[in-house]
């Protein structure tokens, strides 16, 4: 996944993310991978991810979505466009796939707060970890206003 990963979870936050990382893409002329995670329980007994039958459904819906959402984004930005885009939806942990994704990529983007937790704060437990333990930079795009 060389070039620049951007993790999309169809929060607005997201949005903003995916929009900086399309751009950012096109002006260094690099490919863009945009990766959604179907989050999944973990084990007690392991701590790996519970995977179910029904969440193949759920990863294919959401890889719909981030498909959708990122040819919008992409007609949107207009010129320059990113090399090529990629979009990647699996199941598991985010923060995992995340830092995973990042030993390869370049550049990861993310929105300062993902679809849960408590609006408005300064950085979400995603953007958190993956700062702090990815493999490359990171950007954290914040929320407006």
């Amino acid at each position: 996944m060389a070039g620049i990963v951007v993790g999309v979870d169809g929060s607005d936050h997201a949005h903003r993310a995916l929009t900086w990382a399309m751009k950012e893409a096109g002006i260094r002329h690099v490919p863009l991978t945009v990766l959604a995670v179907h989050a999944v329980a973990a084990s007690a007994w392991t701590g790996n991810p519970i995977i179910l039958p029904g969440d193949k459904e759920a990863v294919d819906k959401i890889r719909k979505a981030a498909e959708e959402t990122a040819a919008k984004t992409a007609a949107e930005i207009g010129q320059p466009q990113p090399l090529s885009v990629t979009v990647r939806a699996t199941d598991g942990f985010p923060v995992q796939q995340l830092i995973e994704a990042s030993r390869d990529a370049d550049l990861v983007v993310l929105g300062s707060r993902g679809a849960g937790g408590f609006a408005r704060l300064t950085l979400g437990s995603v953007s958190s970890q993956v700062v702090h333990h990815a493999h490359c930079p990171v950007v954290v795009v914040p929320h407006e206003g």
